[in-house]
């Protein structure tokens, strides 16, 4: 071969690889945080296999045992995966699953380390594993929960996780730390209990070079935008809220851009510019979890806490304060809303033209998402609880019950189960989609499954 020709091709080559790491590729083909692209849990064209089965590994690429507990989601960017968790030798109580009241912290106070996996998505290789942060964690975890809840951000150049009172730390693509913040103790826990501690869980998302995060905990919470590149604050913005779980979310509307978030006393929308606070409103279930998704011109939120569960659909073009009065379901800035129905954990799935909402006892409602009347309103399976929200991809629905069973549901105006499949683990984490792949994590595995 000339040397030309060898040039010709080491160039080529390298002008792929540099592309895929400074995000030229489509990210609206890649899985960059909480829920994929803009949160909306959706990809399409991936040739997902029809079937697939855990027991017999059929259609299961690979299955790869990630140490320590974590609920983060996985994300992808090209042929790179990452997840996070918390490893400790100590803390062997586990998740507890099903439907009960009991908020008692699980009582550990053992060293643990925060660790950012990279996970070569089509073999299940490790590429490069960092350990954040090494301590005893200063919050404890909810028996649902872990000590890493929040699913990281990419955009093919920086990987950004967030554990909470243990830090939020960004690393290039090939794990170097470029900086780390340090918010000190951020007290998620039960406003009506503090010694009801949750851990956190608010999810960053990343921008056109700009990272958000909300936090809304016991005392001081606000929602911040920082340059991804040095982590230079940009502005932050405070709020008056109840602690929460939310991950917030992008909008446009003439031409502008904006942050939704999600909340209780303080639901609203930020110029993603500058931080101030376009609209705000407040209502709904006093424990806010669910990150708001966008679609339609509208953004759609759900809660459930206390005696509201309301279900609501916002005017990107709203402004001031759009709070409902008593008895009304729509405003100058609120296009339709639904009193009870909504999630007190699941995201909405707006797809193909249909609103879904899951609901911890395995209810699922189809909606119109113009108008916010029902299509329909079925119940999966037999399990007590769904935690993990739900992903589309080509027509079908995924949604994972607690106990570890995948449902697939056709996407249409009435319901109709494609498929029930044990994984026989407990999961309580939202499946990650990417081309001819989706992925489950459980509470000991990740499984790769895709067609052989």
């Amino acid at each position: 071969m000339k040397i030309s020709t060898i040039f010709l091709a080491l160039f080529l080559g390298s002008s792929w690889y540099s592309s895929v790491l400074s995000g030229q590729i489509l990210p609206e083909r890649q899985w960059p945080g909480y829920r994929g692209y803009m949160a909306s849990g959706v990809l399409e064209n991936t040739n997902l296999p029809e079937t697939f089965d855990f027991n017999k590994m059929e259609n299961i690429r690979w299955k790869v045992k990630i140490p320590g507990m974590g609920i983060s989601s996985p994300v992808i960017w090209a042929d790179r995966l990452f997840i996070t968790t918390a490893v400790s030798a100590d803390d062997k109580a586990g998740f507890k699953p099903g439907l009960y009241g009991d908020v008692t912290p699980v009582n550990d106070t053992s060293v643990h380390e925060w660790k950012v996996y990279c996970i070569d998505k089509n073999k299940g290789e490790i590429i490069w594993e960092k350990i954040s942060y090494r301590g005893v964690p200063k919050i404890k975890r909810h028996p649902k929960s872990t000590h890493a809840n929040t699913t990281v951000a990419t955009d093919g150049r920086h990987v950004v996780a967030f554990f909470g009172s243990e830090g939020l730390y960004c690393y290039d693509i090939n794990g170097n730390l470029l900086w780390q913040k340090n918010f000190g103790v951020l007290k998620s826990v039960f406003f009506t209990m503090k010694n009801a501690e949750w851990e956190f869980a608010s999810s960053p998302i990343i921008h056109k070079g700009v990272l958000i995060i909300q936090c809304d905990v016991l005392e001081n919470s606000f929602v911040a935008a920082y340059d991804v590149k040095t982590g230079k604050e940009l502005w932050k913005s405070m709020r008056d809220e109840y602690p929460g779980w939310c991950t917030p979310n992008i909008y446009t509307n003439d031409g502008k851009t904006y942050v939704a978030v999600n909340g209780f006393k303080h639901r609203g929308g930020y110029d993603f510019a500058t931080g101030k606070e376009v609209w705000k409103m407040s209502g709904g279930g006093d424990i806010q979890i669910p990150t708001p998704i966008i679609g339609n011109g509208l953004i759609y939120f759900n809660s459930a806490h206390g005696p509201s569960s309301p279900i609501m659909a916002v005017k990107t073009s709203a402004s001031g304060d759009i709070t409902l009065k008593n008895g009304e379901t729509s405003n100058q800035g609120v296009q339709w809303s639904i009193p009870r129905g909504g999630s007190y954990m699941h995201t909405m799935l707006l797809y193909r033209n249909r609103l879904y909402n899951m609901n911890w006892n395995g209810t699922i409602m189809c909606l119109d998402p113009a108008t916010g009347k029902e299509i329909y309103n079925a119940k999966l399976g037999k399990s007590r609880s769904f935690i993990a929200s739900p992903v589309a991809s080509d027509g079908r629905i995924f949604i994972v019950d607690e106990e570890g069973t995948v449902y697939i549901i056709k996407d249409g105006d009435t319901f109709e189960l494609l498929a029930e499949i044990p994984m026989n683990e407990i999961c309580m984490t939202a499946p990650a989609i990417t081309d001819g792949l989706i992925f489950f994590r459980t509470q000991y595995n990740l499984f790769a499954v895709g067609k052989k």
